[in-house]
C-alpha cells in the first residue's frame, strides 16, 4: 500500500502535464479527397505500403540525406498533399521502377510518385480547369475537337473542303495550298505563346513551394545549377543508374533529339518561307537557296533533317511502347495519363510521315485527311504541353536545379 501511494502523485504529475510537441512534429490532416485522386490516377496501390524502406534503399538516384521515395508514400497515404507538391523529390525520381520491382508488398512507388506528379501539374495549372480535363478520359475528344473545328472553319472560309481538287500550279499536291502557313502560324503561333506563359507561371508557382516547404534557399549560382541540369538532361546519365528501366535511355534520348530536330527544321522551313516573302515583297530578287512556300525537294538539306528527325522519332516512340510493355509487369504498366502523351506523339510522327509518303504517291483525298489529322494532333501536343507529361520535362528539370542550387542533388558520373 506504502508503495502505491508513493507513486500516484508521479503519475498524476505526468497525465495533468503532457510534453509539448518538438519544432520537427507534424500534425497530419488526412486528406481522403486527395487519397482518392492519388488512387485514381495510377497509384492504387498506395494503401499497400508499410514502411519498410525498400524503395529508398534500392534507389540509386536518390541522396543520402532524407532519401525519397519512402516519406512520399506516408504523405500519400495520410493525403498530405502539402508536402508533396512542393517536394523537388517528386520530381527527382526519374520512375526507373527499381522501388516498384523490388517492393516487397506491391505498393508500386514508382506509379504512386507518377500519380502525384500528375496531381501536381494539376495544382500549378494554368488555367486549371486545363489541368483537370488532360487528365480525364472523357474529355479526349472534345480536346481533339477543338482544333478539329478551328482547322475546318479555316478550310471553309478558303473554300477548300473539296479536298481532290486542290493542286499548286504544277499540278502536284501541295500542302502550302491547301492552308496558307499564314492561317497555320495564326493559329499555331498563340497557342504556342499560351503554353510558354502558362508553363513559365506554373513553374514560377513550383519553384515558390520548393522554397517554402523545404525551408532552404538556394545557395550556389542558379546559372551554374541550369547549366549542369541542361547537361544532366542532354546525356540523359540518369537513366544509367537504373536497373529495372535502363534500357529506357536511348528510347528517351532518341524522342528528345528527334523533337530537337524537328524544332530546327521547323524554324529553317520558316526561313525559306518569309525570307522569300519578305525579299520579294521589297522587290528584290529572293536569293537561290531561299526556297519559299513548300513543297521543298527530297535532295534539300532541310529534307535530310526533317526525315531523320521523323524516323529517329519512329524508332524512339516505338522503343519507348515496348520497354513500357516488357518492363509491364515489374514497373507497373501506367495509366491513362501516361499512354495519352506516348501515343499523342506516336501519333505526330504517324501522321508527319504518312502525309508525305502519301503526298509522293499523288493520292491528293488521302494525303489532305492525313495532313488535317497532323495539324490536329500537332495542335493537341503544344496547346496542351503545360497540363500533359510533356509538362513533365520543365517541372523536373526544375527541381533538378533546386536540388542542384541547394546542394541536394547526387552527382551522376
Amino acid at each position: 500500500m506504502e508503495q502505491e501511494k508513493a507513486e500516484a502523485p508521479e503519475t498524476k504529475v505526468a497525465k495533468a502535464a503532457p510534453e509539448p510537441l518538438k519544432d520537427d512534429s507534424i500534425i497530419a490532416s488526412p486528406d481522403l479527397a486527395f487519397v482518392n485522386e492519388i488512387i485514381k490516377g495510377g497509384g492504387e496501390s498506395v494503401k499497400k505500403c508499410y514502411q519498410c524502406a525498400t524503395c529508398s534503399v534500392v534507389c540509386n538516384l536518390t541522396p543520402p540525406d532524407n532519401p525519397f521515395p519512402r516519406k512520399e508514400m506516408i504523405y500519400a497515404q495520410w493525403g498530405m498533399k502539402d508536402k508533396l507538391f512542393g517536394n523537388p523529390d517528386i520530381w527527382l525520381c526519374h520512375q526507373c521502377s527499381d522501388c516498384t520491382a523490388y517492393c516487397p508488398r506491391g505498393a508500386k512507388p514508382g506509379e504512386v510518385l507518377n500519380a502525384v506528379r500528375k496531381l501536381s501539374i494539376e495544382k500549378y495549372s494554368v488555367p486549371a480547369f486545363m489541368g483537370k480535363l488532360v487528365g480525364n478520359p472523357g474529355a479526349l475528344v472534345l480536346l481533339l475537337a477543338v482544333p478539329a473545328v478551328i482547322f475546318l472553319i479555316i478550310l471553309a472560309g478558303l473554300g477548300h473542303l473539296n479536298l481532290e481538287s486542290i493542286r499548286n500550279d504544277a499540278g502536284k499536291i501541295a500542302y502550302s495550298s491547301l492552308i496558307k502557313s499564314y492561317y497555320i502560324d495564326g493559329v499555331f503561333v498563340p497557342i504556342f505563346m499560351f503554353a510558354v506563359v502558362s508553363l513559365a507561371i506554373g513553374v514560377s508557382r513550383y519553384w515558390k513551394d520548393m522554397i517554402k516547404t523545404a525551408g532552404v534557399k538556394p545557395k550556389g549560382s542558379i546559372t551554374s545549377a541550369i547549366t549542369a541540369t541542361i547537361g544532366d538532361i542532354l546525356s540523359h546519365k540518369r537513366f544509367e543508374l537504373c536497373n529495372v528501366a535502363k534500357d529506357r535511355k536511348m528510347a528517351h534520348m532518341l524522342v528528345l533529339f528527334s523533337f530537337i530536330g524537328l524544332a530546327i527544321t521547323t524554324a529553317w522551313a520558316v526561313t525559306y518561307l518569309y525570307g522569300y516573302e519578305i525579299m520579294h515583297a521589297m522587290g528584290k530578287t529572293p536569293y537561290p537557296w531561299l526556297l519559299g512556300p513548300s513543297p521543298y525537294p527530297l535532295s534539300d538539306p532541310v529534307k535530310w533533317l526533317a526525315n531523320a528527325s521523323a524516323i529517329a522519332l519512329l524508332v524512339g516512340i516505338v522503343m519507348v511502347i515496348m520497354n513500357r510493355k516488357k518492363n509491364e509487369e515489374k514497373a507497373g504498366k501506367g495509366g491513362y495519363y501516361d499512354w495519352l502523351f506516348i501515343y499523342i506523339v506516336f501519333a505526330v510522327m504517324a501522321t508527319g510521315i504518312l502525309s508525305e509518303l502519301v503526298r509522293l504517291a499523288d493520292l491528293a483525298l488521302p494525303a489532305y485527311i492525313i495532313y488535317f489529322s497532323h495539324l490536329v494532333v500537332v495542335f493537341f501536343l503544344f496547346a496542351y504541353a503545360p497540363f500533359s507529361k510533356m509538362a513533365h520535362m520543365l517541372y523536373r528539370a526544375t527541381a533538378m536545379v533546386y536540388a542542384k542550387a541547394t546542394e541536394r542533388d547526387i552527382e551522376v558520373k
